[in-house]
């Protein structure tokens, strides 16, 4: 088997693979491979993510949040100003970015954007640039992609001694996979213009997600090597930093009913998201399989709603000032 292309550390998870395990198997016919449990590697996470998305309503939680609470917050950004400023980190394929981008020309009118993309995944960059083309409302808005890790932004910024600022920086769903949170967060606010915000979405302590590592994290495979966080693990960052912030919560939720049918291929695929791991399904032991889907029943995780599993996929978005 030839390895797939190493990734950077906090970017996805790491890309060892554990050798093949040969066995015999009852009628000593012939030898027989099972294939070993792995990470999911770049593309294989897009992929995964695309069930995830198709089957949550992640989206729909962040366009609520989006029409109650986003106008009011960037009301100020643009004070006196001729161009505002923004900065997405861990963009992903651009779609929030871009609906954020027009909440700033809407409250904002005939004020220019200059934004500015950190994103390590070539092919959520790719059709982030897709989705900008098909776009023709965005002429006042200025783009620079930089296909790199956050880590990797810090360090060229650091590197070339230049420290932009930004007007307006958001974090979405991203920090998982981040190495160092606190000073992570710590740099990204300090590139934060006078009366700035910062803008972070991260799992809800209410979620299931919550409860799941929380309570069953031995359910987990060790092939997904992301940080296990959620709302009040960075509002305890934010404090020690004796940084001002609010928190809005915001309900969602994951269909994860075909996780649980045999054979079902939309289900594998979620099952992958949810661990980090190339075909769990295929690949786990029996006895993690049934211990990870018994621990997605339970009344802290999922809730059941027409003869359908719904796992609770509540976030929480904090806004921090400069």
């Amino acid at each position: 088997m030839e390895p797939a292309p190493e990734l950077k550390r906090n970017s996805f998870p790491s890309m060892n693979f554990e050798a093949e395990i040969l066995t015999t198997p009852h009628d000593n016919s012939e030898l027989y491979m099972i294939p070993s449990m792995r990470s999911l590697t770049a593309e294989e996470y897009v992929e995964a993510f695309k069930s995830f998305l198709d089957h949550s309503t992640e989206h729909q939680c962040m366009d609520e949040f989006n029409k109650e609470q986003m106008p009011n917050i960037v009301a100020g950004l643009g004070t006196g100003k001729s161009t505002i400023s923004v900065l997405g980190v861990g963009s992903g394929t651009g779609e929030q970015d871009l609906k954020m981008i027009r909440i700033l020309q809407a409250v904002h009118p005939g004020v220019s954007i200059d934004n500015e993309i950190v994103e390590p995944n070539p092919q959520h960059v790719a059709a982030y640039k897709e989705l900008v083309n098909q776009a023709p409302d965005l002429q006042n808005v200025s783009f620079i992609w930089h296909q790199l890790t956050s880590l990797e932004y810090e360090q060229q910024v650091k590197e070339k001694g230049t420290h932009k600022k930004f007007d307006f920086i958001h974090m979405i769903q991203m920090l998982y996979r981040v190495e160092d949170i606190p000073n992570t967060i710590k740099f990204f606010h300090s590139c934060l213009n006078h009366h700035g915000k910062l803008l972070i979405i991260i799992l809800s302590d209410s979620s299931g997600w919550a409860s799941l590592w929380r309570k069953h994290r031995d359910c987990l495979p060790a092939t997904d090597s992301g940080h296990y966080i959620t709302c009040s693990g960075i509002t305890d960052v934010l404090q020690r930093l004796g940084l001002e912030h609010r928190v809005y919560e915001f309900p969602s939720g994951w269909d994860i009913t075909e996780c649980f049918v045999e054979g079902d291929a939309v289900g594998g695929r979620m099952m992958d998201f949810l661990t980090g791991t190339r075909n769990f399904l295929g690949t786990a032991p029996p006895a993690l399989r049934r211990r990870l889907q018994e621990a997605l029943c339970q009344p802290e995780c999922s809730s059941a709603r027409d003869g359908r599993i719904i796992f609770s996929n509540n976030l929480s978005m904090i806004v921090v000032e400069s």
